[in-house]
């Protein structure tokens, strides 16, 4: 995992305030501004590999909702870490910081970008700690002996991963399939905003795959386990390893999509594997999901190079030919209940659905930036619909599976 440790901060020497809030994010061709509404205590920021990004930590101040992207930032994602805020910047192109500065009055962080190539990227982000000068006027108070200071603020080394217990099988005898269901993001990781309330498409997805999984139960064709039962996260490789582990026969993760034209977005979309995106809608999905794991700017799940060259395994394949079809039933099934775009079989890269001999879909449910769609997505009778339609391609499946032995 790479990490840059090295890099800017800044000490206003302020006595200890109330938390200042992130009020806009500027971008420009070669430049970053953070505006808060208050002062904030100082500010320290790091490159990361693998994806490159630019992760600023800002103490004494809480994050805004929202994101930006623009100039070399291709995404803007926020959140609370240990009293500070902690931005993520998803670089559009590999970027280093060349320089930084607070405003006079503590109320704006500005930081200099300038274009590199990947290599001298990497080099920053995983070389050995780096020191920036940081002129007197960069805080409210010289530092004792002298009117120059270099601060070195290392990312904090990571913590050992623990993998989550393994989940309850429910349902049918043992002899029936074993379908998983992932509800997406959790913990940390809220993912869309609802345009009803401020409601979160982390709670959505649990809902709806605690009502899915009922259906099956229900059905008494199929056992049924779900990677997490509550609000947690888990990383995306090790949802797709809980079906490994379990010995899957199907694993469907349950998402909902968002978009930034709420009119025009509405319909439930099936995303199948594949490692070239469909069309562009399709890519920026797989950045935005495959990027949950360094929501808070740490990657917590790297992908090992086996997974790489499982993918191009006979195995893997095959297991892409059944993902295929199943969600082309997925659709047959669901749509007399549930409203679906017209391209609905999208393919991407997603980590998620990695797995080389598990069949495996995305399903995104619908819109959260849709009115109509979100009512439908927090609503008992829309998750209910959604799950009749889901048990019956998920019956459907391994009947034509069995048929065909």
């Amino acid at each position: 995992m790479g990490c840059a440790l090295a890099c800017l901060t800044a000490m206003l020497g302020l006595s200890p305030l109330d938390a200042a809030t992130i009020r806009s994010v500027d971008l420009g061709d070669n430049a970053i501004t953070l505006r808060f509404d208050d002062a904030v205590e100082g500010a320290s920021a790091f490159l990361l590999d693998g994806p490159q990004r630019l992760a600023v930590d800002v103490r004494g101040a809480t994050p805004m909702a929202g994101a930006a992207s623009g100039g070399m930032v291709a995404q803007t994602r926020m959140a609370s870490r240990n009293g500070a805020a902690r931005v993520v910047f998803d670089l559009a192109t590999p970027a280093l910081v060349t320089g930084g500065a607070f405003a006079a009055d503590g109320r704006s962080l500005t930081l200099l970008l300038s274009p590199t190539d990947a290599r001298a990227f990497a080099r920053a982000a995983n070389g050995r700690p780096q020191s920036y000068v940081v002129p007197a006027g960069f805080r409210t108070r010289p530092p004792a002996g002298g009117d120059r200071a270099s601060v070195t603020v290392p990312l904090d080394p990571p913590q050992p991963f623990v993998a989550p217990p393994t989940p309850r099988i429910v349902g049918a005898r043992a002899d029936r399939p074993l379908v998983v269901i992932d509800a997406g993001h959790g913990g940390h990781d809220p993912g869309s905003t609802s345009v009803l309330g401020g409601r979160k498409e982390k709670d959505a997805a649990l809902a709806i795959a605690k009502a899915v999984r009922d259906e099956l139960v229900a059905s008494g064709r199929v056992r049924v386990a779900m990677t997490r039962e509550d609000d947690r996260f888990i990383v995306l490789g090790e949802r797709r390893e809980i079906a490994r582990r379990l010995k899957a026969d199907l694993f469907i993760s349950i998402h909902a999509d968002s978009a930034p034209n709420s009119a025009e977005a509405r319909g439930a979309t099936i995303y199948t594997l594949s490692e070239v995106a469909s069309d562009r809608v399709a890519a920026r999905l797989a950045a935005r999901e495959n990027r949950a794991d360094v929501l808070n700017g740490v990657n917590l799940g790297a992908e090992t190079s086996d997974v790489s060259s499982i993918l191009v395994d006979l195995t893997q394949r095959e297991t892409m030919n059944v993902s295929s079809a199943f969600a082309d039933l997925l659709q047959r099934e669901m749509s007399p209940l549930v409203q679906f775009k017209s391209g609905y079989h999208r393919f991407a890269g997603l980590i998620v659905l990695k797995a080389p001999d598990v069949p495996s879909v995305l399903l995104e449910t619908g819109y959260m930036s849709n009115i109509d769609d979100s009512k439908k997505l927090f609503s008992r009778e829309g998750q209910k619909d959604i799950a009749v339609g889901v048990r019956r391609a998920v019956i459907a499946h391994f009947a034509r599976r069995m048929a065909s032995r």
